[in-house]
């Protein structure tokens, strides 16, 4: 056996030492034989075998337990050990059979997970994030001292439905479905959904939860947090009511121009027309911006946006591109491009004939060098190249080739106008992999 089989009498003098007790003890069979047990046994352990021959004598097993024993060359040795009574053919206790096992194996493990244990208490209780633990259920069965906290609730409480208590009424179902979803397919879950602490204050709270999973890649584990992002919600609605503010002013502003504009020049109508298309043009560019935070553009939205003047012909307009974003300065360069072609197109081109098409297409990095947007017109009256440029021109060859160092290339082919512009892909904010 790798175990150390050792036999007493009830004196606790050695009448049996296997090979393996040999290994472990460091004394072999002869050394021992007739010796008393107790040569194994520290100083401060002689009480433990008192106790051990009084619970043989009285027919008792002794359950393993870890102990100190010395080895022949001094040094103590971790044990992991086992008594049971050994009669004799008469039912009478003869002696006992100990059964020994090197145990530093088994407690440098145990430290192991101890140290592990510890170390994850004391991340979990100490981060600013409330932290929970949940059973393949979704049902939590572990939350952190901060959630205990912030919740104020009893065992029985949270055994229960915590959410139910914590989440108000007009939050919960969804908050509920959503995690009940995530729960069923085994995907991460999150969301934002504010909860009422013990105080009565009501908090915003960005929860996330993950699944651990074992080696056979079942669910066995969730892991959740929830973060705090009152402060963060309150500032980025205060940043959107600025950027409203701003958007209101600006937009009075844009209006004063344009009634500048009209009082300058009222003889001339058609200026006054295409001057106030340009300027609902950069309007609907400030709304878009706002609406975003003025953070990127989605290329879609931006075209669809610009394109709204036109809602009886968006059946002659195909869009075609990825899903990919534009830095705010790029939306706005591309999207008074957008504009001015569309307002010429009803006008003169494509979209002022009844079968006219026109094809919006985009490419986006890493697809292509940089980002492209083209826009083809087909089926309209025959193009020719203009006399003479004028500020139409500028919004969709000089400026964006000034803005945005691109490459515009302006053909007016006899089918159909092509327009198509090529820059870097520095005006892109995200784009789908």
């Amino acid at each position: 056996m790798d175990d150390a089989v050792v036999a007493k009498d009830i004196d606790g003098i050695v009448v049996a030492w296997n090979p393996a007790a040999e290994r472990l003890f460091g004394y072999t069979a002869r050394e021992m034989l007739g010796e008393s047990i107790r040569r194994l046994l520290p100083a401060d352990r002689y009480d433990e075998e008192d106790l051990i021959l009084e619970r043989i004598r009285q027919g008792e097993r002794v359950a393993p337990f870890f102990t100190k024993r010395l080895h022949k060359d001094g040094h103590l040795i971790d044990a992991l050990i086992t008594v049971s009574p050994v009669r004799d053919g008469n039912g009478t206790i003869a002696g006992a059979s100990k059964i020994a096992r090197d145990a530093a194996p088994i407690l440098e493990s145990q430290r192991r997970v101890r140290e592990s244990e510890e170390r994850f208490r004391m991340l979990a209780e100490n981060i600013s994030q409330f932290a929970w633990v949940a059973g393949p259920d979704g049902r939590a069965v572990w939350y952190n001292k901060r959630f205990h906290e912030f919740a104020g609730l009893t065992p029985e409480e949270l055994d229960s439905d915590p959410r139910a208590r914590l989440v108000p009424a007009e939050h919960l179902e969804r908050v509920s479905e959503r995690f009940e979803q995530a729960i069923a397919s085994g995907e991460d879950w999150e969301d934002t959904f504010p909860m009422r602490g013990q105080d009565g204050a009501l908090r915003w709270f960005l929860s996330r939860a993950k699944p651990i999973r074992d080696a056979a890649g079942k669910i066995i584990w969730w892991f959740g947090t929830n973060t705090d992002v009152t402060e963060q919600r309150e500032q980025a609605e205060q940043i959107q009511l600025l950027l409203m503010e701003v958007n209101h002013r600006s937009k009075n502003l844009l209006s004063t121009v344009q009634a500048l504009a009209r009082r300058s020049v009222d003889n001339n109508p058609e200026f006054i027309a295409r001057f106030e298309e340009r300027l609902r043009s950069l309007a609907a560019n400030q709304d878009i911006l706002v609406r975003r935070a003025w953070r990127e553009v989605p290329v879609r939205d931006l075209i669809e946006v610009q394109l709204r003047f036109l809602p009886g012909k968006m059946a002659a307009i195909s869009l075609e591109g990825g899903d990919c974003a534009l830095m705010p300065r790029a939306a706005e360069v591309i999207g008074m491009a957008l504009h001015e072609l569309a307002t010429n197109s009803l006008k003169y081109g494509a979209l002022s004939a009844a079968d006219g098409r026109v094809a919006i297409s985009w490419q986006c990095p890493p697809a292509g060098e940089g980002f492209v947007i083209r826009w083809i017109e087909s089926g309209g009256p025959p193009v020719a190249t203009p006399e003479r440029s004028g500020f139409g021109t500028t919004l969709i060859r000089d400026v964006p080739r000034h803005n945005l160092s691109a490459t515009v290339d302006l053909d007016y082919r006899p089918e159909g106008l092509c327009w198509s512009l090529t820059c870097s892909a520095d005006v892109i904010a995200h784009a789908a992999a």
